[in-house]
C-alpha cells in the first residue's frame, strides 16, 4: 500500500468504523474500497478514482430494473426516538409515515426525507443506520440520500421545522428584508455545516416563488414579491449549501417551485381541491421565472414543479409537473437544465390520513389511473416522484412496453450522478459525537441571533415630548407586555401588570389567518383567508393603544392589513421570526434595525382583493411600499 492510499484510509475508515460498516476492503497497491455488491473485488462504481460518469455506466449496468425504479421515488420516514429502526409505532403529526427499512428494504428506493425528528442526536444515528442497513441489506449498496425541508426557521412556517436543535435564523422573508447576498451566503454555508453533520445531503429548499398574492399561505417562505431581490437572494441561497461546484462536502438544493408558485386563485393553495389552477391576469407569467434563473446560474442540483395548473399558459391545461411544454419544453430546452426534477409530495396516490383521505394532486389528469399519471410524468421529463413509493407502477409500465428501459435510464443516471457526486458512494456515514458538537453550537447560534435582529423592520416612530419613541430607554422605564416573556422583558424595565401603570406598552402580534371550511386536517394548517384583524381581537387590541402608548411588533408570515393598528401604535416594527430578545435587543437600541419590507402592506381588504395575483406592487395606495424601512 502506498503513503497516498495509507493517508486515504486514515481519513476515511474511522467514521466507518464508528457507524459498523462491515464492507471496507483493500487491494495490494489499491485505495481502500467499500465493496458494496460483495463480490470480492472492486468494481468501476466502487473505485473512488474513476470519473463520475463511468462509475454511473458501471452501476447502472448492473442495476435491474426494479433497482432503477426504486431510485426514482422519495417518501418521507418517522424516526424513533433512539434513532434505531425498529418497525415501533410512530407518534406525533407523522405517525402516519412508514419507517424507512420498509422504503429501502421492500421497495428498493434510496432517497428518504425525514420530518419532524426527536433531535440531533438520533438523527445522526438514524443516519448511519439507515445507511449500513443500504450497504448490507441491498444487492448493490446503494447510498441514502437523506432530504430535508428547512430546519433553521425560526417559528412553525409551513414546510419548515422549527430550529430546536439547530441554529435559529428568520424565515426566508428576513433575509430578503436584510438584502445581504453574504449574509444569506453565510446562513446557506452554516446550514449546510449543520446538515452535512447528521447526514443530511438533500435540502428540499430554497423557495424561488413570488408573493404577489399577499393572502397565499406560502408567503413566509418566499423571498417576498420581488423578482430581482428573490433571483439574487436564491443565488446566494444556493451558492452557502453547495458552493461554487457541487461535492462531497456540499448539500444539494432542490429549488421549488417552477415557475412559481406565488400567483394562486384569491391566494388560496394549490395543495387542496378548492383551488387548482394559478392565474395570471396581469399577463406577468415570465415574471415569476427570474428567481429561477438566479438558480440556474448557481447551478441547483434539483428542481422541484408545484401543484397548481398555470391557467391558460400551454397547450393542456395540465398541472406543472404533468406538463410536457412547462418540463421539457421550457425548463429542460430552454433553460437548458439538465439536473434532477422532483414532483412535489403526492401527485399520483391518495394520502390516508385516518378516516380522512386527502385526494392526490393530480390536478388536470383526476381521471388518469395511477400508472397512467406515473406515465404522464415522466413523459412531461420529470425524473422523481415526491412523497410517493408506488415503484410497481415504473416497473408495470416497463414490463408493458409503454415506457422505454432507455427513458428510465435517463432519470436514473441523474439521480446516481448525483449520489456520486455527493461522495456517498466512498462514505455515507456521520461522526454521531461531532454531529452532537456541531449543530446548534454557540458560534452558530450567535450568527443566527445577529441575523433575527438585523432583519426587524422599523415602519413608525412617533415622537412622545418631542423625543422619538424608538429606541427605548433602558431600565428607566414602567413596562406592559402582552404575548412577550415577562422574565425577558424584566432584563430592559421594571414589568407591570396592569396598563395604566405602564410608561410604555409592547405588544406582539402575528398577521391574521382564518381556515377554509374543509374536512382536511392539513388545510386547517394553512394560513389562508383575510389578512386584517376583526371583531374582538381587533378591539382589545385597539384598546389597548388608546390606554398607554404602545410599541407594537408584528410577524409578517403574509402582508398584515391593519390601518387603524398602525394609527394608533406609537412605534410600529415588523420581523420576520425573531426572538423577544432580538426584538427587545432593538427596542431598546442595543441593536439596529436594518429590514426593509420585501413586500407592501395593503391598505384594506379591499385593495387586496382588486389587485392581480401575478403582479408585484400593484395594490392601491399601500399603507406601507416595498423596500420602506426606517432606522434610527
Amino acid at each position: 500500500m502506498t503513503r497516498t492510499h495509507a493517508l486515504l484510509l486514515l481519513c476515511v475508515l474511522p467514521p466507518l468504523l464508528l457507524a459498523g460498516a462491515s464492507a471496507w476492503r483493500t487491494l495490494p497497491d489499491r485505495p481502500p474500497y467499500r465493496d458494496l455488491n460483495k463480490n470480492g473485488k472492486m468494481d468501476v462504481y466502487e473505485d473512488a478514482s474513476q470519473p463520475v460518469e463511468k462509475r454511473v455506466d458501471d452501476l447502472l449496468r448492473q442495476m435491474t430494473l426494479e433497482e432503477k425504479a426504486g431510485l426514482l421515488f422519495i417518501n418521507g420516514a418517522r424516526i424513533n426516538d433512539d434513532g434505531s429502526l425498529d418497525d415501533r409505532p410512530g407518534k406525533g403529526p407523522f405517525a402516519f409515515a412508514p419507517q424507512a427499512a420498509r422504503l429501502i428494504l421492500e421497495q428498493r428506493m434510496n432517497h428518504i426525507n425525514v420530518w419532524a425528528v426527536p433531535g440531533k442526536r438520533a438523527l445522526a444515528t438514524w443516519s448511519n443506520n439507515i445507511q449500513k442497513l443500504a450497504e448490507e441489506k441491498t444487492r448493490l449498496g446503494i447510498p441514502v440520500t437523506v432530504a430535508s425541508d428547512p430546519r433553521n426557521a425560526f417559528s412553525e412556517a409551513l414546510f419548515a421545522v422549527a430550529a430546536n436543535d439547530f441554529s435559529q435564523w428568520p424565515e426566508q422573508l428576513g433575509f430578503a428584508a436584510i438584502g445581504d447576498e453574504a449574509l444569506m451566503r453565510q446562513h446557506g454555508d452554516i446550514a449546510r455545516q449543520e446538515y452535512l453533520a447528521v447526514g443530511i445531503r438533500e435540502a428540499l429548499h430554497p423557495m424561488a416563488d413570488l408573493a404577489t398574492e399577499p393572502r397565499w399561505p406560502r408567503v413566509s417562505g418566499t423571498f417576498g414579491e420581488d423578482a430581482q431581490l428573490s433571483s439574487r437572494m436564491v443565488k446566494a441561497y444556493i451558492l452557502g449549501f453547495q458552493g461554487a461546484t457541487l461535492g462531497p462536502e456540499g448539500v444539494a438544493c432542490m429549488t421549488k417551485h417552477f415557475t412559481g408558485g406565488g400567483p394562486q386563485k384569491e391566494g388560496l393553495d394549490p395543495h387542496f381541491e378548492f383551488q387548482k389552477g394559478q392565474v395570471y391576469p396581469g399577463n406577468n407569467f415570465q415574471y415569476h421565472i427570474i428567481p429561477f434563473e438566479g438558480a440556474f446560474a448557481a447551478h441547483t442540483a434539483a428542481i422541484m414543479p408545484y401543484y397548481g395548473v398555470p391557467k391558460g399558459q400551454t397547450k393542456e391545461d395540465v398541472a406543472f409537473a404533468y406538463n410536457k411544454e412547462i418540463i421539457t419544453g421550457l425548463l429542460r430546452e430552454k433553460y437548458h437544465y439538465d439536473g434532477v426534477v422532483c414532483t412535489d409530495w403526492g401527485l399520483v396516490t391518495d394520502a390516508h390520513m385516518g378516516p380522512v383521505v386527502w385526494p392526490a394532486r393530480a390536478w388536470g389528469a383526476e381521471h388518469l389511473s395511477e400508472e397512467e399519471r406515473v406515465l404522464k410524468i415522466i413523459e412531461a421529463g420529470v425524473d422523481q416522484f415526491g412523497g410517493e413509493q408506488c415503484t410497481h407502477h415504473v416497473v408495470n409500465l416497463v414490463m408493458r412496453g409503454k415506457l422505454p428501459m432507455a427513458r428510465v435510464d435517463v432519470s436514473a443516471r441523474r439521480l446516481l450522478r448525483q449520489k456520486f457526486v455527493l461522495g456517498l458512494f466512498d462514505n455515507p456515514y456521520v461522526d454521531v459525537e461531532k454531529a452532537v458538537q456541531t449543530v446548534g453550537n454557540e458560534a452558530l447560534k450567535q450568527a443566527g441571533e445577529v441575523a433575527q435582529r438585523r432583519s426587524i423592520t422599523l415602519l413608525k416612530n412617533d415622537k412622545i415630548k418631542g423625543r422619538k419613541v424608538l429606541p427605548l430607554a433602558t431600565g428607566k422605564l414602567k413596562l406592559y407586555v402582552r404575548n412577550v416573556n415577562p422574565e425577558t422583558a424584566a432584563r430592559y424595565g421594571t414589568v407591570v401588570n396592569r396598563p395604566e401603570e405602564a410608561d410604555i406598552a409592547i405588544v406582539r402580534l402575528r398577521t391574521p389567518w382564518y381556515a377554509v371550511q374543509t374536512d382536511n386536517p392539513m388545510a386547517k394548517l394553512f394560513h389562508h383567508g383575510d389578512l386584517d384583524f376583526k371583531g374582538a381581537e381587533k378591539d382589545s387590541i385597539l384598546a389597548l393603544l388608546k390606554q398607554v402608548p404602545t410599541v407594537v411588533d408584528l410577524y409578517i408570515d403574509r402582508p398584515a392589513v391593519i390601518p387603524e393598528i398602525n394609527a394608533a401604535a406609537r412605534a410600529l416594527v415588523a420581523n420576520y421570526g425573531a426572538s423577544d430578545a432580538a426584538l427587545l435587543d432593538v427596542l431598546f437600541g442595543k441593536a439596529r434595525p436594518e429590514g426593509k419590507l420585501p413586500f407592501e402592506l395593503p391598505s384594506s381588504m379591499e385593495a387586496v382583493r382588486q389587485q392581480k395575483e401575478d403582479l408585484p406592487h400593484d395594490s392601491a395606495k399601500p399603507l406601507y411600499p416595498f423596500g420602506f424601512g426606517l432606522a434610527y
